[in-house]
């Protein structure tokens, strides 16, 4: 790395710092800063655009530039010079601007006369902000040690707008962490809560982000980094053999913790006028913008690590720990780049809803909040940046969206929404002994999904008449290492008592795909849902299968056990695994321990090839439960968790419908009991639909069963049988407009 001489760049950051200490107007901040760095670099023109929305950005000061462009001049993403420097999120660097492919001239700027670019992108942790720019008359190309002192330059405007010191006159856009705020995300979870925010990671604040001595900042950083060091050592000595993925965690941390590279680049930052903590953070966001530029997905990973150790060095430099001192809310709404199973779970049903900047649909942290029965959020960007611990948000769990610090109006809306629903409720318990018979006189079996112990007492208040789906998963996803034995019998023993007589159908370990156990050597597979998982997982490596079949039938005690395998593919693969689980009966024989007094053994129809699978298992099966968000995925090819495909196709497909029906058939032929279990069933008129076409049981949370139940028993399935049989003769696409007009004629 060249040489940088620390005088010229310490004394324009320091004027930089003054120029903000004074109290003025948003806009003389911005419009200063641009004459400082002019000034300071020796060029003819610097200018500041800030993003107006994601897709905007608009010239907000200038020095050189004519003076009436500013606020009116305005570049898309991507467009100009500037617009590539703020998509590409790195240096442009031209001596000849108008020759460079994509330019775009702006004549109300009077740049024409300006031959030379250099613009760098104005952004914190991954979070673009804006363009720097700076301009010459001559031909030039800007040296290594001028960009990256712009560079710096422009980290210190990122904070500084982090920070909210241009709020004010016409910057309105930048952030100010009070207007409110309507951000969009992916529904997880359906729902509605208001709350307010709690974050899971509080931020680390930086105020001083230029030094007045780089000798003592450069010893700061020097202890920092040691400590650091220190502590990822000691958690290496206590992780346990056992704990291979923690570890590798953990030296992942260690590699980078030691990398002379990170440390040379921070200490050049510190040199050049940065405070350490500014030096941290500035090396953290341009490692971000690398990474998530590139396409490998195990790099892409290792961007986690690098921030969580950044930020691990931030609380030891600031003091700031991630216990602030702040009181948790009454109503918490919790806010978090991403969070695990166990992290949410020590959280439990204290929070009203959950909001992550990350995440996927079939993620740990969504199965634990649907087992907990809260709203979730995904995929929402700047919502750890935007939020503060106690703003006011309103979460609509079912729209996808997040209301950060609402206006009166909103909240007023929301509420009379959430009351609406509120009366739904009150309608649907007048319902909860009922049975759900249509007009027509079927009854249609509703059971509820559960994989926690705090699920069970919605299995009395929901109505439900069963457990159809018990994830007992979760019970090893939410640990640090595999359960034991004992452990296992008891939690299936107290899920049996809570139960109470009613049902409870047991899904053996579905883990692989997005479920991976923290203890778990995670094979690199290229398309995981398809790959090693589920049942292929416990018939490849036995042990753990066989450990959990043992304490199933010792939890039950002598009372009725009903097991299901996860994603059967071939009635070769149940056959093999329905044998392990008698053997394993036998086996609990020899030793004097009691039996079941009724098992039944079931598969999970998640593939397309079991549908047409040989006779022989749909006579040897006890039970068939359709997996639908896996059977869905897999008809459709269309892969659950991208957001470009999941929601391209529907249930009531004829095509899916007609499938469905191929199955009912096969099942009715050998008089094998069926059920749907998945997000579909608990979607009124998509339940409707399957009752209509002979699936005699549903399977979904137990929110839904009031709804399901009373739309019903307001239909007569012989009249929604032959409306999907005309559908279907009609060559139609999809059978929802037709039933959603069959349903607006129902009366209450």
């Amino acid at each position: 790395m060249p040489h940088r001489t620390e005088t010229d760049s310490r004394k324009l950051l320091r004027r930089l710092r003054d120029a903000m200490s004074v109290a003025s107007p948003g806009q003389e901040r911005l419009d200063r800063i641009t004459t400082i760095i002019a000034e300071s670099m020796g060029v003819d023109v610097c200018s500041i655009y800030l993003f107006r929305d994601p897709d905007t950005l608009e010239l907000c000061a200038t020095e050189g530039l004519r003076p009436e462009s500013v606020h009116i001049t305005r570049l898309r993403l991507g467009e100009g010079l500037v617009g590539k420097v703020a998509r590409l999120a790195r240096p442009v660097n031209t001596a000849n601007a108008p020759a460079e492919p994509g330019f775009r001239y702006m004549p109300e700027t009077g740049e024409e006369v300006f031959t030379s670019f250099l613009g760098v992108p104005v952004q914190r942790l991954g979070e673009r902000l804006g363009v720097l720019v700076v301009q010459a008359k001559e031909p030039r190309l800007y040296s290594d040690d001028e960009i990256y002192g712009l560079e710096v330059v422009a980290m210190v405007i990122a904070e500084m707008t982090e920070l909210g010191v241009f709020v004010g006159d016409s910057t309105s856009f930048a952030a100010t962490h009070k207007n409110p705020a309507l951000l969009r995300g992916v529904t997880a979870q359906e729902g509605e809560a208001e709350g307010e925010v709690w974050l899971h990671e509080p931020r680390v604040v930086i105020t001083n982000l230029v030094n007045d001595d780089s000798r003592a900042e450069l010893a700061r950083l020097e202890g920092a980094v040691a400590q650091l060091r220190v502590s990822i050592d000691e958690l290496l000595a206590t992780a346990g053999t056992r704990d291979k993925e923690h570890q590798e965690v953990l030296q992942t941390y260690r590699m980078f913790a030691h990398s002379r590279g990170w440390m040379k680049r921070m200490e050049e930052d510190i040199r050049l006028g940065l405070s350490a903590e500014a030096a941290v953070e500035k090396e953290q966001s341009t490692a971000r913008a690398r990474l998530e530029r590139v396409p490998d997905a195990y790099l892409r990973d290792r961007l986690h690590d690098l921030d969580d150790l950044s930020n691990r060095l931030l609380r030891i430099l600031t003091g700031q720990g991630r216990e602030t001192g702040a009181t948790m809310p009454d109503r918490p709404i919790l806010v978090a780049r991403n969070i695990g199973p166990g992290e949410l779970l020590e959280y439990g049903r204290n929070l009203r809803g959950v909001v992550l900047e990350e995440g996927a649909v079939g993620s740990h942290a969504t199965i634990v909040a649907r087992a907990l029965a809260i709203p979730l959020v995904i995929n929402v960007p700047r919502i750890t940046t935007e939020a503060l611990t106690g703003d006011h948000i309103l979460v609509d769990g079912t729209e996808g969206m997040v209301h950060l610090r609402p206006d009166d109006s909103v909240t007023s809306a929301f509420r009379d929404k959430t009351a609406m629903q509120a009366k739904a409720q009150e309608r649907y318990a007048v319902l909860r002994d009922k049975p759900a018979q249509a007009r027509c006189g079927t009854v249609i079996g509703l059971k509820m999904n559960a994989g926690l112990m705090a699920d069970l007492p919605s299995l009395v208040s929901s109505g439900a008449e069963a457990v159809g789906l018990f994830r007992t998963e979760l019970q090893f996803l939410t640990q640090d290492r595999m359960p034991r034995r004992t452990d296992l019998v008891a939690n299936y023993a107290r899920v049996l008592d809570a139960a109470d007589g009613r049902p409870v159908h047991f899904r053996t370990l579905d883990i692989g795909s997005d479920k991976v156990m923290p203890y778990m050597n995670r094979p690199d597979e290229p398309n995981p849902a398809m790959g090693w998982r589920a049942l292929r997982v416990g018939l490849d490596k036995p042990g753990v299968l066989r450990m959990q079949l043992q304490a199933l039938i010792r939890a039950a005690k002598g009372r009725a056990l009903s097991v299901m395998f996860p994603l059967v593919a071939t009635g070769a693969e149940f056959t093999e695994a329905r044998s392990m689980l008698m053997r394993e009966i036998d086996r609990e024989a020899r030793l004097g321990h009691s039996l079941p007094e009724r098992l039944e053994v079931g598969a999970m129809l998640e593939t397309p090839s079991l549908a047409f699978a040989p006779k022989g298992f749909y006579e040897a099966v006890d039970f068939i439960s359709i997996g639908g968000n896996d059977l869905k995925q897999f008809f459709f090819a269309a892969d659950r968790e991208n957001e470009l495909v999941r929601r391209r196709y529907d249930t009531l497909n004829v095509s899916f419908l007609t499938f469905l029906q191929v199955v009912v058939d096969r099942c009715h032929e050998t008089d094998t009991a069926l059920s749907f279990c998945g997000e579909d069933a608990g979607r009124p008129v998509d339940a409707l639909a399957l009752a209509g076409i002979g699936i005699a049981a549903l399977s979904m949370r137990p929110a839904s069963i009031g709804p399901v139940k009373s739309l019903i028993r307001r239909a007569n399935l012989n009249e929604v049988s032959e409306l999907i049989a005309r559908v279907q003769t009609r060559g139609l696409e999809t059978a929802r407009p037709a039933l959603l007009d069959y349903v607006s004629t129902l009366v209450d």
